[in-house]
């Protein structure tokens, strides 16, 4: 299959990878950092020049963007160049509301859409080991499935489009959750003189073992805050889509605000670019 891949990050590196040894023929737009996309050339990517030439020579376009607003503003500009039968795979964390707006306007032109957003981070992505948790009609998840194959180990169909991204601001709220947890816990033991190393060592055996816990302390432990690759400033914008989520259900948010003042601190002090490990060493 053509695949069309926009925002090859962290994430779309691997992601772009695994298509690749999948046998897809990938057309990729650059990112700021160019390093991913020279090293995806030599393994036989293909560089677009434009939004519009992914439009017109993809029979499935892939985004993997930072936010919804982003994600309008793309697909606003392949607009233009899509034909019907095409797919477009959004595996960004986005809100539900946009996707299904633009679901509904691209149904129009006769493009599928579907919400793929993932769990597992960069080296999930490399190694093809991602979770997917998708929303679409049956035919769109049944077309896309071999493609989410290539670089994913759990794929769940979740229901109709909107429905994954549902899904992953409800995991992403418990991660999130959980580094705060994890920041405070070892800012107070910190204060309280108590041995970063032995604490975490003895938690390993308890309940509080968790891949955030590891992930954002082992490394930690030997000077190394960038062990949890999740930038401050999109996990602020996460649990903000996940507020919205709640509120739209009628639930009560007081345990999102806490935790969304946690991220709002840390960015007001200039520190959004960071990665989420950098709580423990602000």
């Amino acid at each position: 299959m053509r695949i069309g891949f926009i925002g090859v990050g962290l994430m779309g590196h691997g992601m772009v990878l695994n298509l690749l040894k999948g046998g897809h023929e990938v057309h990729a737009i650059a990112h700021r950092n160019r390093v991913p996309i020279e090293d995806l050339l030599a393994k036989s990517a293909r560089e677009a020049a434009s939004l519009n030439e992914i439009a017109h020579t993809s029979d499935c376009i892939m985004l993997c963007l930072s936010s919804s607003k982003i994600v309008e503003e793309t697909v606003a500009a392949l607009k233009p160049g899509l034909r019907f039968g095409q797919i477009i795979i959004d595996t960004s964390t986005s809100e539900p509301e946009s996707t299904r707006r633009l679901a509904g306007k691209l149904a129009l032109l006769g493009v599928a859409y579907a919400d793929a957003p993932m769990t597992g981070g960069p080296e999930q992505a490399a190694s093809a080991e991602l979770g997917v948790l998708c929303g679409a009609s049956p035919e769109t998840f049944r077309a896309i499935l071999p493609v989410l194959s290539c670089f994913a180990t759990t794929i769940r169909h979740m229901g109709p489009v909107g429905s994954g991204h549902a899904a992953k601001l409800i995991s992403n709220f418990l991660v999130t959750g959980m580094i705060a947890l994890v920041a405070q816990a070892f800012e107070t033991a910190r204060k309280a003189d108590i041995d970063w190393r032995n604490l975490y060592d003895v938690m390993l055996n308890g309940s509080g073992n968790s891949g955030v816990l590891r992930k954002m302390v082992a490394p930690a432990l030997d000077g190394d805050f960038e062990g949890y690759r999740f930038s401050l400033a999109n996990a602020a914008k996460d649990i903000g889509y996940f507020k919205s989520l709640a509120s739209g259900l009628g639930l009560e948010t007081s345990l999102a605000d806490a935790v969304e003042d946690v991220f709002s601190a840390a960015i007001a002090r200039g520190h959004g670019q960071r990665n989420v490990s950098h709580l423990l060493d602000l």
